[in-house]
């Protein structure tokens, strides 16, 4: 590790002062941050920690939305989330282990967009919110690709709505060792219709799956997925799988989801 200052705020306003000075990056849970620093893989030059700022950390449900403080666990959002948005919970409550569970936050997850991270998943098929202390942002606006969100260096996120879907599943055939998604798929079935995105597959980060999304909009069953797969082109190939195999994976797992939505 190298020398870098710390702060560490108790509220937006102080984070986003804080988080103006030249080298600052904000730090949740520390679950992706610290790893990439230990390899110098990043060198912020300021920490300013998010875990004590007010009003960041809770789980609220309200005109239909389930409303996520940025600075929230994963461990929070599995317990306080799984009566009024089930399949969110549920991809919190496998998120890692219990160690990553009770440090991570939503929060960090989002900001770092890492390509094999549950929640962008959920976030972008449930056509979620984030808000910052700036602004809102659609989750279709927000993901721009590999570890690329639409946040400005100063920005933070303060919360995330998700409206709350009529149905909704997240699958994940996960890497045993890191427990991060080799490939995952989350579906949601709403009044406006039927999202499908998926994490970990592709070289481009978390995307939605068109080809699916009109299939199950015409009928909302495993069968109307049958011959469909995910397209190869542009998935990531490494020593864990092949493209073409995480191709396959994103079609089976998206038919195991529509399943389970029942």
């Amino acid at each position: 590790m190298y020398n870098f200052e710390f702060t560490r705020p108790k509220t937006v306003e102080e984070a986003a002062t804080a988080m103006a000075a030249e080298g600052a990056q904000a730090l949740g849970g520390g679950q992706t941050l610290l790893p990439t620093m230990k390899q110098r893989l990043a060198s912020p030059e300021v920490l300013v920690s998010l875990t004590d700022v007010a009003g960041m950390v809770g789980v609220s449900t309200s005109g239909g939305a389930l409303t996520i403080g940025g600075a929230t666990t994963h461990a929070q959002v599995a317990a306080e989330a799984a009566d009024s948005y089930p399949g969110l919970a549920a991809l919190a409550a496998n998120i890692g282990d219990p160690a990553v569970r009770n440090r991570g936050t939503i929060g960090g997850s989002l900001a770092n967009n890492d390509p094999a991270a549950c929640y962008p998943a959920g976030a972008l098929a449930s056509g979620a919110t984030i808000t910052t202390n700036k602004r809102d942002i659609a989750a279709d606006d927000y993901f721009q690709g590999m570890f690329e969100t639409a946040l400005d260096e100063d920005e933070i996120i303060t919360a995330v709505s998700f409206p709350i879907p009529q149905k909704a599943n997240y699958q994940k055939f996960d890497q045993p060792a890191s427990r991060f998604a080799l490939v995952g798929v989350f579906v949601a079935k709403t009044a406006d219709g039927v999202r499908v995105a998926v994490t970990g597959a592709s070289n481009g980060g978390v995307f939605r799956w068109a080809e699916a999304e009109t299939a199950l909009n015409g009928d909302f069953s495993a069968s109307a997925l049958e011959g469909i797969s995910g397209d190869a082109d542009d998935m990531i190939s490494d020593l864990h799988g092949t493209a073409a195999y995480r191709a396959h994976l994103v079609g089976v797992l998206t038919r195991r989801a529509v399943t389970a939505c029942g």
